[in-house]
């Protein structure tokens, strides 16, 4: 392998992994610093997105060692260009943990530096703050995270200086991207779950953000250009809206209410957290200051880059937040909001079109999406899991999901998801190939869950991911999670239960009923002993042998097997016009 030619410490952290991809792509050989245990995590996350490792060595480092571990016994005398991207960056953090990694940490890096043979840059990541104005509107002291960020930043000039050191420093604003779920997330956090009635702040409070992958494509021009050692530069882009706008454009995108009113950030301050929600730390993130950007706007014109808007970045970014749900989770890089329906998948060529019924949301199709082998699309129902309020879900037709695809795929439905599929097939039979039935619930009575409990918004409402899986009979797991954590957002439960009830309607299994018979595409029906048809209906019927109401999620394989099978029988060698795929 080569010599590597650059160091990037804390090289498995949100912004460090995404710099050691960024030089990885543009021909470097990278070695990657990692706090212990935490090399597998690091490449993962380059497998994921398809980043050549030959040119990268992992090695465990704990920069609070002055030695600093495996880096200090590699020899590596090759290397010309030092990142830092390690930090304690957390709020509350304990003083002198903060001091350890944000100083020391920072000082054993500038050490180790001095020891090459011919360095031609370290850069060093500090933060908009520590070269910002003074807020007259602060009258309280800041936390450990920021003190000891300020501190780093003046030692590490003054020792740099003396020993020689070509040191560039980088003080990003919020930097937002996917892994990103601190400060502005736990915004965005509460303001998904309805927890966000008012904003700290006023209408000129300024969060200025900053996107992931400029931040790092100008990271990695730093060394390139002569020009930026010895300087510092606050990168931001100029273009952030004030706090309400920003958080009225995320509002917009995931379809919840903004916050009602806004709080002046001193009275903030002196009411007790139990109230307010925001730690005192926060608070001195944000101000109406205004900073600086033109020495590091030149920077990156040199360099050729661009930012990106401002509203497209949060949208992304929000988009990645809610799939993940505030990083309890993967996330999944196809799903999003689309005029407030959460999709996800293929909605060009799919193979299958899956729809979920209650009181579950589209994850609980992953397990068998992915072990089909095929593509899917799929959508959480109108005003359920991630979706919008919108019609009643009883009522749906999915014209609108189907519009841009251009395949012939198998339309799947679960339970409540059956009805729609029905429409859809009568209405449009040229459109798709064939139907998958599972569970059907009008062929079978009421779901037996709802005859256990007297199921009210409430009641659901309180439903834990453990009881949820329990009542209905199913395995706990990330689609259970999913939905418990959809039910409690506002309104979700609510809606489900009136989702629940109105399928339960006889004009509603009726009108299923009546679909059924005429429909002129393949069908098929997959149903669970345990949970069997009580009605006749004349169409090929699997049964699942120890399986409920939910095959899906309790016989996933087996339910991947039979969609793949009726997909080879089914006919779809033709688009959605006719024409041949």
């Amino acid at each position: 392998m080569p010599t590597p030619d650059s160091l990037v410490f804390g090289a498995a952290g949100f912004i460090g992994r995404a710099l050691v991809a960024h030089l990885l792509h543009n021909g470097h050989t990278v070695a990657a610093a990692v706090r212990p245990g935490s090399g597998d995590r690091l490449t993962s996350w380059l497998d994921e997105r398809g980043a050549e490792r030959g040119r990268l060595i992992v090695l465990d480092c704990d920069i609070t060692d002055p030695e600093l571990g495996d880096v200090g016994r590699a020899g590596l005398t090759g290397i010309r260009d030092v990142y830092n991207c390690a930090a304690l960056f957390a709020f509350g953090a304990d003083p002198a943990l903060a001091r350890a990694v944000n100083i020391d940490g920072a000082l054993h890096i500038l050490d180790w530096t001095a020891q090459l043979p011919d360095p031609r840059r370290l850069v060093h990541i500090s933060g908009y703050r520590v070269a910002g104005p003074d807020s007259a509107e602060h009258d309280y002291d800041v936390g450990a995270y920021e003190a000891s960020k300020s501190e780093s930043d003046a030692i590490l000039r003054k020792r740099a200086a003396a020993a020689g050191i070509p040191l560039t420093i980088a003080n990003p604003s919020t930097v937002v991207g996917p892994g990103q779920y601190i400060g502005l997330a736990e915004l965005a956090r509460d303001l998904w779950s309805g927890k966000l009635p008012a904003l700290p702040g006023n209408a000129r409070t300024l969060l200025p953000t900053l996107d992931l992958d400029y931040f790092t494509e100008f990271l990695a021009a730093l060394p390139d250009n002569p020009d930026t050692a010895g300087r510092s530069y606050t990168v931001l882009d100029p273009a952030s809206p004030p706090l309400p706008e920003l958080i009225g454009t995320l509002a917009r995108h995931m379809h919840v209410r903004p916050p009602r009113f806004t709080i002046p950030l001193g009275l903030v301050a002196r009411l007790p957290r139990r109230l307010t929600g925001v730690d005192e730390e926060r608070l001195a993130f944000l101000a109406e200051d205004r900073y600086d950007t033109s020495a590091a706007d030149a920077v990156a014109s040199a360099a050729g880059l661009t930012m990106p808007p401002a509203d497209t970045i949060l949208r992304t970014w929000a988009d990645h937040l809610v799939s993940s749900r505030f990083g309890a989770t993967a996330a999944d890089p196809t799903a999003g909001f689309d005029n407030g329906r959460w999709v996800s998948g293929d909605n060009r060529t799919p193979d299958f079109v899956l729809l979920h019924g209650l009181p579950t949301d589209s994850e609980a199709w992953r397990p068998v999406t992915a072990a089909t082998g095929g593509s899917s699309y799929t959508i959480d129902l109108p005003g359920l899991g991630r979706s919008a309020p919108g019609p009643d879900p009883t009522r749906y037709t999915p014209d609108e999901l189907m519009a841009a695809v251009t395949t012939r795929p198998i339309l799947v439905g679960h339970s409540l998801g059956c009805l729609p599929v029905l429409r859809y097939a009568a209405a449009h039979p040229d459109r798709i190939a064939g139907i998958v039935l599972i569970a059907p619930a009008f062929l079978q009575p009421r779901a037996s869950w709802l005859t256990r409990l007297p199921i009210t918004a409430p009641i659901l409402r309180r439903l834990g991911p453990d009881r949820l899986a329990a009542t209905l009979g199913v395995p706990p797991g990330p689609a259970i999670e999913s939905a418990s954590a959809n039910l409690r957002r506002p309104g979700v439960a609510r809606r489900t239960v009136q989702a629940l009830r109105a399928a339960s309607r006889p004009e509603r299994r009726a009108e299923a009923g009546r679909l059924l018979e005429e429909v002129t595409v393949p069908v098929h029906i997959v149903a669970g002993s345990r949970d069997p048809l009580t009605t006749p209906a004349a169409a090929p019927i699997t049964v699942i042998e120890g399986a409920g109401h939910y095959p899906h999620l309790t016989h996933p394989e087996q339910v991947a097997e039979i969609l793949t099978s009726v997909r080879h029988r089914f006919p779809h060698n033709a688009d959605a016009t006719g024409r041949p795929a």
